[in-house]
């Protein structure tokens, strides 16, 4: 354990949880490194018992998919239907033709078949291409499809059922401008950890609340065609190779050293949730970039190392 607290104490951390079984095995907290300016940039104060407020990056799509999820569970949206039903014609730059057959699933598959600026690459479905600003017009989709604005359905359908409050959107500063996604999602490892406590608990919250149902839930996971290592808005292990988000494929799991089972909301600086339904496990890690190239795959092998990843028979 003093070994593993201290190797992310090392990478940077700000903030680690790790529960099993419903028991938090541990919880720390460091402070701010001061020689990583592009964490300032996605940090907004301190809650007031001290805990540090942050945008956890690319984590937000993993929360945008289970929004998704309710909506479809409501009747409102569907996500074979072409993203042109809710936005109108032209939201792209590509021909009107090759627009129509981008569907809200393609945006949440990353495999819509446009570039960052938005025209045609290839036929929907077919390529993964983690695409940023692409996936920000699934906010667009939410919005026009529900008649809400997005923090009153975050508000409604999870943050308030799930006791997420210190979880909101929030504008991001000049300096992310060039990420092409306007709003960050600024919350706390506590947070992160209640969200990824429902997921584990098939979609139900603490007190009982369903918030997601089974089948949308599923949805999430299921691999796609175009990369198995990706379902709606979530990384997944366990596949026979990864395209990851800077393009290269690797054969083999998204983490080797994880089981087989974990899936995962990841954001930029490492930002991390993973959630090892095998395990009954949830594990939250804030805070700048870790040093270590091979940071998810270092960290599970000394989680293992350190008993907190054994399978139950062991």
């Amino acid at each position: 354990m003093t070994e593993l607290l201290t190797y992310l104490q090392r990478q940077k951390s700000t903030g680690f949880i790790l529960i099993r079984d419903g028991e938090v095995l541990v919880q720390a907290a460091w402070p701010a490194p001061q020689d990583a300016p592009m964490f300032a940039n996605l940090t907004y104060g301190v809650t007031s018992d001290g805990v540090l407020l942050e945008d956890v990056a690319s984590q937000q799509k993993s929360f945008i998919a289970v929004l998704v999820g309710v909506a479809v569970d409501r009747g409102l949206l569907d996500v074979d239907a072409p993203v042109s039903r809710y936005l109108g014609e032209g939201w792209s730059r590509a021909s009107a033709d090759q627009e129509a057959r981008i569907r809200v699933i393609d945006l949440l598959t990353m495999s819509s078949g446009l570039d960052e600026h938005f025209a045609y690459v290839a036929p929907a479905g077919s390529v993964f291409f983690y695409n940023t600003p692409v996936y920000a017009i699934t906010k667009d989709v939410l919005t026009a499809a529900t008649g809400q604005p997005l923090e009153a359905i975050t508000r409604d359908w999870l943050t308030t059922p799930l006791a997420m409050s210190q979880t909101a959107w929030r504008q991001r500063p000049a300096a992310l401008a060039s990420v092409g996604n306007a709003t960050g999602l600024v919350t706390t490892p506590q947070d992160v950890a209640r969200f990824g406590l429902m997921i584990l608990n098939n979609g139900l919250a603490e007190n009982g609340t369903r918030v997601i149902s089974q089948g949308q839930l599923d949805a999430l996971f299921e691999p796609s065609g175009a990369n198995p290592a990706y379902g709606r808005l979530w990384w997944l292990n366990g596949g026979d190779y990864v395209i990851r988000a800077q393009g290269e494929r690797d054969e083999g799991p998204l983490i080797p050293t994880a089981p087989a089972d974990l899936v995962g909301a990841f954001g930029a600086l490492d930002r991390r949730l993973y959630i090892v339904p095998s395990r009954r496990m949830v594990v939250v890690r804030t805070g700048a970039a870790a040093t270590d190239r091979n940071f998810d795959q270092e960290l599970w092998r000394r989680l293992t190392d350190a008993g907190l990843a054994a399978a139950p028979e062991d």
